[in-house]
């Protein structure tokens, strides 16, 4: 990941946006992937051009996403609550699995994102070393830092608890096949063994995690190993935790105790746990997993697109619970635009609130540090200081003060975050290393791998396609059972 010395100009430098005002033009010397110098410049100084109206941030960190370089909109999931969704996701075709991922990377990059946890959906089970091949190989083509979630999952697919209900409404011949669905691709021996055999391709920018997917997923023998294994070798956990109201009605049937003090017990919850949505937590909840140093991944856009909720956001304030900010594949415009995801945590938090608690220093430390944490720990990133890691996000200001009125008011920060997209980023710099450029990924040719991805996506829905009818009676079935009407 490190590169060239390089130098660049900016117009305005946030250190750490919100929690400092912003310095003048500057001159950033970056060496051995990291901000070797930081010098200040006179306006006068700039070159004509781009430059003049550049502002330097940390960048982006991506809290929870999985990865899928087809978005699935374009295959067919349509959007709906989260337990209807899911058997939607069997449309999707076959695919080159470094396609896959450095589309998604590649995307994700040109939103101004260094840092991403990749919580890996396979789409074949017994290949799952070969899928994690392709997506080390894409970080390290793209250039962004990736956290790996192996997946442990065993238990539970298709509905939370008993499956006979859901065949009262299939007809017999779809039941075989419902129940081979129900069984673990691979047994957690063998999920240990993959975890050390992806190890081996860990890189600067791919590193490993335990992956259980959820706690409604995995059996409890599971859960305590991941926590022992993780103790072990220190390596960081990441999970789906209360995403959907139904998740959170199956955890008390289950655990009566409290799923969260079983999962403490076990030696679950500490500070190298990631849980991702976190929509139905209590109070208490809060309190326990702040006290344990857990960190939540809230993915504001998927919660509404599945129909989930929205994050108790007053709850992780009350308990001084710390979070990140997750596109979990699915933004609000099918974009991977995390400057509008952080935009809709604002206001959300703002709406929510009501008591101005939460800050745009809150806000920066949220997406550019403690989600970053959850995927490298703690190197000294999500800052831009010297010595710092280079990982920086450069905005081009124009369109965003086109016709501010006064020169001060509103101040920068506020434009960035009320006005700024995507389409603002002009460079992304990881590691010291130059990602994109004039607002388009560099490090590989994304439309030369985007046509790829889709005619590959589109030969193997001719060629293999899958079995719509079965889809749909798994579908409908479970609309039904639900209660749902196009939930």
């Amino acid at each position: 990941m490190s590169a060239e010395p390089l130098s660049i100009d900016v117009a305005h430098f946030f250190e750490q946006p919100g929690a400092q005002a912003p310095s003048g033009a500057a001159r950033l010397h970056l060496q051995d992937g990291r901000i070797e110098r930081i010098e200040p410049i006179a306006n006068t100084d700039l070159p004509q051009g781009a430059s003049q109206h550049l502002a330097a941030l940390p960048a982006l960190a991506n809290a929870h996403d999985h990865g899928r370089g087809l978005r699935t909109l374009a295959f067919g999931a349509r959007d709906q609550s989260l337990e209807t969704w899911l058997p939607e996701l069997a449309y999707e075709p076959r695919v080159d699995p470094y396609l896959r991922a450095a589309v998604a990377f590649a995307r994700m990059a040109e939103g101004g994102i260094a840092v991403a946890n990749h919580c890996h959906n396979t789409q074949d089970g017994r290949a799952l070393l070969k899928e994690a091949e392709g997506v080390a190989s894409a970080a390290r083509d793209v250039g962004l830092r990736i956290g790996f979630a192996v997946p442990f999952a065993g238990r539970n697919s298709v509905l939370y608890g008993d499956i006979e209900p859901l065949f009262a409404r299939l007809p017999p011949e779809d039941h075989a096949r419902i129940r081979q669905m129900r069984q673990p691709a691979r047994s957690t021996a063998e999920n240990f063994a993959l975890v050390e055999a992806i190890a081996e391709l860990e890189h600067e920018g791919f590193q490993v995690q335990y992956g259980p997917v959820g706690p409604q997923w995995v059996d409890d023998d599971t859960l305590a190993a991941i926590a022992q294994a993780s103790a072990d070798t220190g390596r960081r956990v990441h999970m789906h935790l209360f995403e959907t109201r139904r998740q959170r009605e199956w955890a008390e049937m289950t655990h009566p105790q409290g799923l969260l003090h079983h999962l403490d017990a076990v030696g679950l919850l500490t500070p190298r746990l990631t849980v991702a949505h976190a929509v139905w937590l209590t109070p208490a909840d809060c309190a326990l997993l702040a006290e344990r140093g857990v960190t939540v991944s809230a993915n504001v856009s998927s919660n509404l697109r599945l129909r989930s909720g929205v994050p108790p956001w007053s709850r992780y304030l009350d308990a001084g619970l710390r979070f990140g900010l997750g596109l979990d594949g699915m933004s609000l415009d099918d974009d991977e635009d995390m400057l509008r995801e952080l935009r809709l945590a604002w206001h959300h938090l703002g709406t929510s609130d009501g008591q101005a608690r939460f800050t745009m220093a809150d806000l920066f430390k949220a997406v550019c540090i403690d989600g970053r944490r959850t995927v490298v720990g703690d190197d000294g990133g999500g800052v831009l200081r010297e010595g710092a890691p280079a990982d920086l996000l450069l905005l081009d200001t124009r369109r965003l003060t086109r016709d501010r009125v006064a020169a001060d008011r509103p101040s920068l920060l506020d434009l960035i975050v009320g006005r700024a997209a995507r389409r603002d980023v002009r460079q992304l710099i990881v590691g010291g290393r130059t990602v994109v450029a004039d607002g388009r990924c560099v490090s590989v040719d994304l439309t030369a791998l985007e046509d790829e991805l889709i005619s590959q996506a589109r030969r193997a829905e001719r060629e293999e396609p899958p079995d719509r009818a079965a889809i749909g009676r798994l579908h409908g079935a479970l609309l039904k059972h639900h209660g749902c009407t196009g939930c």
